[in-house]
């Protein structure tokens, strides 16, 4: 019975030599798949790196890890080029709820699309008909049980290489440089394939084109629940684990068919993680370093010679191997010296924590959840506006260690890319580079910290609290009464515990700022009341000098966003109250800073049209208080007004400013009212 025409190794040689399948290995399948997509350029912590837009791609994607990936990247386009990376795992390493094995399974779902276009599908081939030979019993088909690749079978039809190679190039016409580059990926048949390869050339009498008619070319299955292509491998305790779950191990039922006892068929070791990836695929070791140390030792031989090896037998394998460790397990395994070998095959990748606040808002999203939330009663649960931000603020400011040339306030805006005063990008790679010169990963930049995890559950002890069942609504201030919880309870170092508790102060402290800003708005019933301002008092001291300008103090300059002329009358008054409130008092403190906005707004309006200064904090606050003072009298008449309602007028204003918090600044009854009344307190005052 011949096999049917599309489906023989004949067709699948001529597929690839046309180009119409592929034949390459793990490395060459994942660096192509990453480098085939997008790449930007990114500026991270004051240096410049690359931005692998794949990994940004789907709904739920990676966020951050430039520094990680881009170790990655490096890693697998180095053992696709034949580097020494090819004899390495690639492991990650850090504290946990960080991220890691997030991007491990997000890499492996990526892979699996990538294999499912039909042009990049992984084949493996099948022996049939084996009833024939008679030493089957009642087998009459064997996949490769490592997958192989159909090529390698190719490779191997003769006894000797070098016969295999000649009737490769009489029967394709392959020239030089195809059989080049196939034979930079050959290897041997495993053991059971080899095995059954040479009993059909017995029974066929060495015959070739008899021998292929014993031999059906078929994909890989790309089915994730089977472990294929793409393979986990947790820890498991010291009783349950062995080599078998890696290995695979003899067959009882096997051997009631096989009559040949010398058949390496007889190990079954697709029961093992190993066998089901090891044609092109992902072996995803978690939390390697808490494996026994006898099935380490079995990674060590895995990893430096890609090969299972049962009782002598060997199976060469194909794959990438990708593992993840905690900080505290990773350093009790190089303490014991004499498990160095393994760290030697492993390139470690040390994850730190998100340490951009913007981006963080992107994970705290995810951890408050896209679903709309509803009440345990069923109601549907608003979020406060400001959530989000005191959330990440929060939680990022826990991961800044505490340097003496930057303020945490200071490194958290240089890690975000923005403006912090008179500090620099230089200042914060300064620092970054000092820290993470220490032998002890934990003391490094974003090495701890509240990580993901810890994030999610203040969410959910937030939402379990009565208080916001009964208010229906996510208020934002509850976000740092649930965090202080989380660290009391979840933080068991006295010197972590503290840093994180004086860290949420300031975040909260952050987040008094933000509420003075967002009171300004709902009084003037404007949603970007103090951004207006703000920019106002930018083009003005850029305006100031100018040449053309009047005894009237009217200037006309041109909006960068939409290119139009606009005049803008100067009031030096306003100009030195801004200033005022910022600390400036002497002539010279007023230029100096004049000259720094000036400089920031000629290196960002170029880039970003749309920049308008409200990542600069002190800016921003002293706008405020100036306005708030000019039109209300003070924020402490405002504060009064809004606590004592007792006459009509305060009424009023207050039921003003609701109404403008319900219908444009996005709040609810309950976060509103919360909002005023912790305005009208005097907590939390940086």
């Amino acid at each position: 019975m011949a096999a049917q025409k599309n489906n023989t190794l004949h067709s699948h040689i001529t597929s690839v030599k046309k180009g119409e399948r592929v034949f390459e290995n793990a490395f060459q399948s994942v660096s192509r798949m990453i480098l085939g997509k997008k790449i930007e350029k990114v500026m991270v912590n004051g240096k410049s790196t690359f931005d692998f837009q794949i990994f940004r791609e789907s709904k739920k994607h990676i966020i951050g890890m430039y520094d990680e990936i881009n170790s990655f990247v490096s890693f697998v386009k180095d053992a696709s080029e034949g580097g020494s990376s090819k004899e390495m795992a690639f492991v990650l390493v850090g504290e946990p709820g960080n991220g890691k094995t997030f991007l491990v399974e997000y890499l492996c779902g990526m892979y699996r699309e990538f294999l499912s276009i039909p042009a990049n599908k992984k084949y493996t081939f099948r022996f049939i008909n084996l009833d024939q030979i008679g030493s089957y019993g009642n087998i009459k088909t064997i996949e490769s049980q490592t997958y192989e690749d159909p090529m390698v079978l190719a490779m191997n039809t003769h006894e000797s290489r070098t016969e295999s190679e000649q009737y490769l190039v009489r029967r394709y016409r392959a020239s030089d440089a195809e059989m080049t580059q196939w034979y930079d990926n050959y290897r041997p048949l495993g053991a059971c394939s080899a095995y059954i390869w040479h009993d059909i050339r017995q029974f066929t009498d060495g015959k070739i084109d008899e021998m292929l008619n014993f031999i059906e070319i078929v994909p890989v299955p790309l089915i994730e629940s089977l472990g294929t292509v793409t393979g986990k491998y947790p820890a498991k305790d010291k009783i349950t684990s062995s080599a078998v779950d890696l290995l695979g191990e003899e067959s009882i039922q096997r051997l009631l068919h096989i009559t040949d006892t010398n058949n390496p068929y007889r190990f079954d070791l697709r029961r093992g993680a190993l066998a089901r990836v090891a044609g092109g695929g992902i072996h995803f070791s978690d939390e390697i370093y808490k494996n026994k140390k006898d099935l380490v030792q079995v990674y060590l031989g895995i990893i430096q010679n890609r090969t299972i090896e049962i009782d002598g037998y060997k199976w060469p394998i194909d794959t990438l191997i990708i593992a993840t460790s905690n900080n505290s397990e990773f350093n009790r395994f190089l303490a014991e010296k004499e498990e160095a070998p393994i760290v030697d095959r492993c390139r470690i990748c040390y994850v730190s924590h998100n340490t951009n606040y913007k981006l963080q808002r992107e994970l705290t999203a995810y951890a408050i959840g896209n679903e709309s939330k509803t009440t345990l009663t069923g109601n549907i649960m608003h979020q406060d506006p400001n959530l989000n931000y005191a959330a990440s603020v929060a939680t990022v400011l826990t991961r800044l260690p505490r340097s003496e040339k930057l303020t945490p306030i200071e490194t958290m805006k240089l890690a975000a890319g923005e403006v912090a005063g008179e500090k620099s990008l230089k200042t914060l790679s300064e620092v970054i580079d000092t820290l993470n010169q220490d032998h002890d990963i934990t003391k490094r930049f974003g090495q701890k910290g509240l990580g993901q995890r810890n994030l999610g559950r203040s969410v959910q002890l937030m939402l379990e609290s009565s208080e916001t069942n009964e208010g229906r609504c996510m208020y934002a201030y509850d976000i740092f009464i649930a965090l202080e919880r989380v660290v009391l309870d979840y933080v068991s170092e006295a010197g972590d515990r503290a840093k994180f508790l004086d860290d949420l102060k300031i975040a909260k402290g952050l987040y008094r700022e933000r509420i003075m800003t967002e009171m300004f708005n709902a009084y003037m019933d404007e949603p970007l009341a103090i951004r207006k301002d703000v920019v106002n008092y930018v083009n003005m001291i850029i305006g100031i000098d100018a040449e053309n300008l009047g005894v009237d103090k009217m200037w006309k300059y041109k909006n960068p966003q939409t290119g139009e002329l606009q005049a803008l009358k100067i009031d030096e008054r306003y100009i030195d109250s801004v200033e005022d409130c910022l600390g400036l008092k002497t002539r010279e403190q007023k230029d100096s800073f004049r000259t720094s906005i000036r400089k920031i707004y000629g290196q960002k309006i170029s880039v970003r049209p749309d920049y308008d200064f409200m990542d600069n904090l002190e800016l921003v606050k002293a706008v405020t208080d100036v306005r708030l003072k000019s039109d209300i009298a003070g924020a402490g008449s405002l504060i009064g007004a809004l606590a004592n309602r007792t006459n009509e007028e305060n009424q009023k204003l207050y039921d003003r400013m609701i109404e403008t918090m319900l219908h444009k600044l996005g709040y609810c009854a309950t976060c509103a009212q919360k909002t005023i009344e912790y305005f009208c307190t005097q907590v939390d005052e940086n």
